[in-house]
């Protein structure tokens, strides 16, 4: 790591809390106008996963921040469905390697140059393809316009989930080039189409150099996260630290020092120009939200510990399958593992860190219900058990 130059600001714990809730959308009035194409330009990367509980968290990053947004109002916001009988319009998105399978913003096509570089210049694969099978799949993409993997030949050839088949193993490859992008998701498989028809034409470029790129995905993680240290910043689109360093005295941000913070940190200088301030949300978080995305992050600015335990075996699980982090007042107040059982949002485990996190948690449970059509709340656990009464009362209440 290089030496970090002289902190030009010092801010205490508190206002470094406040600085990252309001660059990540959670504090003051949310841009309704800019919707959901607004929270993720604002953003940079909205994380794709495939577990779907209350519903998948792509749609849930823009729920945590505008509220009850439809649920189609938000697929439609990523990926415009073309119209009948005309040519597709040109997309506000793609999907790419960022902190890991994100919607981007279209804008950012270019600055993603120096990755399809990196994946072009690999010198070896996990999956073999034969000869021909490449040219074949975007010989078919061309002819016949956006196909799944399914409508190339087949996803997979009949063993575990990674035997893929050789057309996807050639449309992956050619998505990680450049030379195909992802437009869409339909019943969760992507949606190929080649890049020189859904790019639109001034982006359609890798002329950054690999410098510029970099430069430009530092002063917006730094953006996006308002401060952070090298690892934070690095960890936003899955940077090297040492590309990190290249580039950051060149990428706009300032050099800050941040109370309790044990290493130096780097600060959007607009997040800087005003103290931040305006109403907090109380909301759900999905667990792939860019909030709590880096563990050491989240552990420095809230003192909350987060896990994602999908895949830690059932019998070592501390807080439940999809835990999903209560957010209230500014702080990280709990946490609920959910689930759906027809009309009814079932809170499987329910655990609070204060008796003050009870009628926040209600209030959460009440909204996240009705967004997605359940009527009813039921809670099995609690933890600690003496606030499992509180609870009900305070869901009662907020009927």
């Amino acid at each position: 790591m290089t030496t970090a130059p002289p902190a030009t600001t010092e801010l205490s714990a508190d206002e470094a809390r406040r600085i990252a809730l309001r660059a990540q959308g959670f504090l003051g009035a949310p841009d309704r106008r800019g919707g959901v194409r607004g929270v993720l330009r604002h953003l940079g990367a909205v994380q794709l996963d495939t577990i779907s509980v209350l519903a998948r968290s792509h749609e849930l990053i823009p729920y945590a921040r505008l509220g009850a947004v439809g649920r189609r109002t938000v697929e439609d916001a990523y990926w415009t469905p073309p119209a009948d009988g005309a040519s597709p319009p040109e997309p506000h998105a793609f999907e790419y390697w960022s902190h890991a399978a994100c919607v981007l913003p279209i804008e950012e096509w270019p600055h993603f140059a120096f990755r399809r570089r990196a994946y072009r210049a690999r010198p070896h694969w996990y999956h073999e393809l034969a000869d021909g099978a490449y040219d074949a799949v975007i010989k078919q993409l061309r002819a016949e316009g956006p196909l799944t993997a399914t409508e190339l030949g087949g996803a997979k050839n009949g063993g575990p989930w990674w035997d893929w088949s050789e057309a996807k193993v050639a449309v992956e490859r050619a998505l990680m080039y450049g030379e195909v992008v992802c437009t869409g998701r339909r019943s969760w498989k992507r949606v190929y189409d080649l890049a020189e028809r859904a790019v639109p034409g001034p982006l359609l470029h890798d002329d950054l150099d690999d410098t510029e790129c970099l430069r430009r995905l530092v002063a917006l993680a730094g953006q996006s996260l308002g401060v952070g240290t090298r690892a934070d910043i690095a960890d936003y689109h899955r940077l090297k630290g040492e590309q990190v360093d290249a580039v950051i005295a060149d990428s706009g941000l300032v050099p800050v020092s941040v109370e309790g913070w044990a290493k130096p940190a780097w600060a959007d200088p607009a997040a800087l120009a005003t103290a931040p301030r305006g109403r907090h949300r109380t909301t759900l978080l999905s667990p792939f939200d860019s909030l709590i995305w880096e563990r050491a992050r989240t552990e420095r600015i809230f003192g909350f510990t987060h896990r994602l335990e999908a895949y830690v075996p059932k019998q070592k699980r501390v807080y439940g399958y999809f835990a999903m982090p209560l957010l209230s007042g500014g702080r990280l107040l709990g946490r609920v593992d959910p689930a759906r059982e027809g009309k009814t949002l079932v809170a499987k485990q329910v655990s609070l860190d204060t008796p003050k996190a009870v009628s926040p948690m209600a209030s959460a449970l009440r909204e996240a219900a009705e967004w997605v059509g359940c009527s009813d709340v039921r809670v099995e656990r609690v933890d600690p058990p003496e606030l499992r009464t509180p609870l009900a009362g305070a869901l009662t209440a907020a009927e």
